[in-house]
């Protein structure tokens, strides 16, 4: 057969042949089915990458049909130094001399471990500082939670914890929120309730703490220290999310009724 004879013959076939509506709907639905496919893949591979290494990692994503075209993503881990897991931010919140000796208050925020061997040595770190944890039995429990402990201290002691907990996130105070513990200036029991440690909301501008012999103490927003510091303060601690901090003080030969926010 010559190249004629065919040409011929193909063009009968098409003159017989009964031509329809292009499946266009079908021919879009592919494309999605298609389309959907390639994000499935990259979102495997993504997880793949992430658990094998640690690094996030994208490629072969659609963009605009150029399946030329190449993304890659890589974003790093927060190593657990950054985050405080093996040792806190630390806030001075007062400081004063009670019978000689320097007492002093402190909050300490430790980031959330995030796996075994983090909170193995996170829980070994707070041990050699002495505090722990609130509701924790082993050192597991302490994956993904923050730790804070409030602790006060005199003199060359080690400082004893006063307010503390272990939680997954930190409860949010607002408007007038309140949360307060008396305590001593030192470790004799004449200073007992001469010392208030809460927490408030961020938006508290005073907090009134009133005594037993019926005076009061103000404790407003103070930034830094000095001479003048009364020893009741309001102050932002580094890591806590929930609200903010203050100290009251009470003069001697009286101790704490209650306190409010007052502004």
């Amino acid at each position: 057969m010559t190249q004629t004879d065919i040409a011929l013959l193909l063009a009968d076939a098409a003159d017989e042949a009964e031509i329809g509506m292009a499946p266009v709907q079908a021919v879009i639905r592919g494309g999605r089915r298609r389309r959907a496919r390639r994000w499935a893949l990259a979102a495997v591979t993504t997880l793949v990458v992430a658990g094998s290494t640690g690094v996030l990692a994208v490629t072969g994503l659609p963009d605009g049909g150029h399946a030329d075209r190449r993304t890659d993503v890589a974003v790093r881990p927060v190593p657990a130094e950054a985050r405080h897991v093996y040792q806190p931010e630390s806030t001075d919140l007062a400081r004063g001399t009670y019978q000689g000796k320097e007492w002093r208050v402190s909050v300490d925020v430790w980031g959330a471990p995030r796996t075994e061997a983090e909170a193995n040595r996170q829980f070994d770190a707070m041990a050699e500082l002495g505090v722990k944890p609130a509701d924790v039995r082993r050192p597991a429990d302490l994956i993904g939670k923050v730790s804070y402990f409030a602790s006060r201290g005199w003199g060359e002691n080690r400082p004893q914890q006063v307010m503390f907990d272990t939680v997954e996130k930190f409860e949010q105070y607002s408007g007038t929120d309140l949360q307060a513990v008396a305590t001593r200036l030192g470790y004799g029991g004449e200073s007992s309730g001469r010392l208030v440690i809460g927490m408030v909301s961020k938006s508290a501008r005073q907090v009134t703490c009133h005594w037993k012999d019926g005076t009061t103490a103000l404790a407003e927003p103070t930034e830094g220290f000095s001479a003048q510091d009364t020893g009741s303060a309001i102050r932002t601690v580094d890591g806590f999310k929930g609200g903010n901090w203050f100290v009251c003080t009470a003069p001697a030969g009286t101790s704490y009724g209650s306190a409010e926010v007052t502004k």
